[in-house]
């Protein structure tokens, strides 16, 4: 078994590594949350948008994140000590590592009850199927999911338990051997859908939908929208890539990976919109449903469209993978953190850091329905917990990565752990990470608080 600098293990190749990074990156955020949002935002207007957004903002982040991780070897508060002592700079740096811990446990604690959602719809379409099912029986359906403390409670440590016997099983045994199996599973289920589609019907206008610009729809709002998604969906600020930097071997050239997994990110995300916009559209169905898009608008068109008990089960199955894959980099994180920071074993750090996320985890579903009444700044516990991560500790988090790589990191270092090859590619990463990202970062975050 390697070992990284820091103790702890490496990925035994590039491409454990680089499925394991798109099973953070790619998420429900992908899947659930871009088509609905994009649905939202004027469908291919939203696209184009996002998509330089991605390529302007996400790649230079996250290039700066991974870097510091391989630097330090270590979780994410100790590699940017390191770094930032290395450099004699203030040791403080570190609760930027910190904040990117508190960022994961934080959204860790919501995720774990969207991905119950997703494991008990998944049991109703194997089980039941959605024969029948109409607009008011499906709305109906996804409220008594809601008010049912004692299902979500269950399906929720379905996942939880999912996800903890990965991570208990290590870098090696436990994530890389079943992200590399997940992740081309993913993708095959995401095609397989993609082209069932054609001959469903509805991919013509999904594809106007989705690659057609307006560009009279591009506003302020949805430049906001995109340029958020876009910085959120492929993970950074969260502790996750940083602490998988940490067991990326030398020899692993950082920019190839990032553009592969922010190609792979992207392109989820938007063969995604092609499974899912043209169910919406060949059953006359909304596709700017918001979040009940997949929860209360698909089943309706799987009891309309041919084959639709199996197409569900496979979707559901999509996303449940999208789902576990992200809890694990999410927990990850925490788990490197407690090894580094207590010298606790990896068997009781991940016992310890799941067994806290289910007691949370169980506060989150009670906030749907028991809890339900209880609020604090107008905003039940889900919608602080998520407001204090997604519009607080992730932006912030963002900003201070990229400003402390820009401005406190030596550009020998930087260029020494990239090793771009030609010149201009570096310095043009650099001004970027200097004077485009931190402001666009600043931007999103001072929007986001002063809705």
């Amino acid at each position: 078994m390697a070992a990284a600098g820091g103790g702890h293990e490496q990925w035994s190749s590039r491409f454990g590594f680089l499925m394991a990074s798109v099973g953070f990156a790619v998420g429900l955020g992908n899947i659930w949350r871009f088509p609905y949002i994009a649905g939202e935002n004027g469908g291919a207007a939203f696209v184009l948008v996002y998509l330089i957004c991605a390529v302007g903002i996400g790649v230079p982040i996250l290039m700066a994140e991974l870097l510091v991780g391989r630097r330090g070897k270590m979780s994410p508060p100790k590699s940017m000590r390191i770094v930032a002592e290395a450099g004699q700079k203030s040791c403080h740096w570190q609760w930027v590592g910190g904040m990117g811990l508190l960022a994961a446990f934080t959204i860790e604690v919501v995720y774990a009850a969207i991905v119950g959602w997703v494991l008990w719809y998944l049991f109703k379409a194997v089980t039941t199927g959605f024969t029948g099912v109409d607009a008011d029986m499906a709305e109906a359906q996804f409220t008594a999911v809601l008010a049912d403390p004692i299902g979500m409670v269950f399906w929720t440590l379905v996942g939880l338990a999912i996800t903890g016997l990965i991570v208990y099983a290590g870098v090696r045994k436990g994530i890389e051997r079943t992200v590399t199996v997940l992740m081309p599973m993913l993708f095959a289920l995401l095609g397989f859908l993609a082209i069932y589609n054609i001959f469903a019907g509805g991919m013509a206008e999904a594809i106007a939908w989705l690659f057609t610009p307006d560009f009279s729809k591009i506003t302020p709002t949805v430049f906001l929208a995109a340029i958020g998604q876009a910085f959120f969906s492929i993970g950074v600020a969260m502790g996750g890539m940083m602490t998988f930097g940490a067991y990326l071997p030398k020899d692993v050239s950082i920019p190839k990976s990032v553009i592969i997994i922010v190609i792979a990110d992207t392109g989820v995300a938007l063969l995604a919109g092609l499974v899912i916009f043209p169910a919406v559209f060949n059953n006359g169905l909304d596709p700017a449903a918001g979040v009940g898009l997949i929860f209360q608008t698909l089943p309706v068109a799987f009891a309309q469209m041919p084959g639709g008990y199996l197409f569900s089960i496979l979707f559901f199955l999509l996303l449940a993978v999208a789902g576990i894959t992200s809890m694990v980099g999410l927990i990850e994180c925490v788990i490197a953190w407690m090894e580094d920071h207590y010298g606790f074993t990896r068997h009781h750090s991940a016992m310890m850091v799941v067994g806290s996320v289910a007691v949370l985890s169980v506060l989150s579903v009670l906030s749907y329905n028991v809890l339900s009444d209880y609020q604090m700044f107008g905003r039940d516990l889900n919608g602080v917990l998520d407001y204090f991560s997604n519009q607080i500790l992730l932006p912030v988090g963002g900003f201070l990565i990229a400003f402390f790589v820009g401005w406190f990191v030596h550009k020998q270092v930087s260029s020494e752990e990239l090793a771009f090859g030609n010149p201009m590619l570096f310095k043009l990463w650099h001004f970027l990470i200097r004077f485009v990202v931190p402001p666009a970062v600043l931007i999103i975050f001072v929007m986001g608080v002063s809705e």
